[in-house]
């Protein structure tokens, strides 16, 4: 059995360390720099615009977390839910717990007229695949996600003109 409630700011040390876990799991076990203090910011801060949900057993002992925030659809002109990240933790998977916070999350879209949760998921994440599949989730044929990141970031974003500023509400 599953228990999903909304995170709490105890809870930012865990999520911090399942998601190291989760890095470490898609093999990329150095690149997180997301800290305590920033973690605490975006979920807690003064205007959150970054949610996540916990998911404990019956002990009440957390077992994992999604981490989710609303993109928009121009072509639906509602928003949606983008799942930055679902965790498990191992020894709890298949206890229903990525289950129940999935269900959550399409529970949240559908009380509030979204029309889409989405994600991404690593090509070689069979296990995950096949779990998603299950559900009834598709992948998205025909799309590649792309990614504007670090240096080649700084470099073309250091080329724009510096004519009107954007609202701080558009820096998302």
């Amino acid at each position: 059995m599953s228990v999903i409630r909304p995170a709490t700011e105890h809870d930012v040390p865990g999520i911090l360390r399942m998601i190291h876990e989760l890095a470490h799991y898609e093999k990329e076990p150095d690149a997180v720099r997301n800290t305590p203090e920033m973690l605490h910011g975006v979920l807690f801060g003064d205007n959150p615009r970054v949610y996540a949900a916990m998911a404990e057993n019956a002990a009440g002992e957390v077992q994992g977390f999604a981490l989710w925030f609303l993109n928009y659809s121009t072509w639906e002109g509602v928003h949606g839910i983008y799942l930055e990240d679902l965790y498990v933790r191992p020894e709890a998977r298949g206890e229903g717990h990525g289950k129940a916070l999935l269900q959550h999350l399409a529970g949240i879209a559908v009380r509030n007229g979204y029309t889409r949760v989405e994600w991404s998921v690593l090509d070689w994440n069979e296990p995950s695949i096949n779990f998603y599949r299950k559900l009834g989730a598709r992948p998205m044929d025909g799309w590649s996600t792309f990614r504007l990141a670090g240096e080649a970031l700084q470099d073309f974003g250091g080329t724009a003109r510096h004519g009107r500023s954007v609202p701080a509400a558009a820096h998302g």
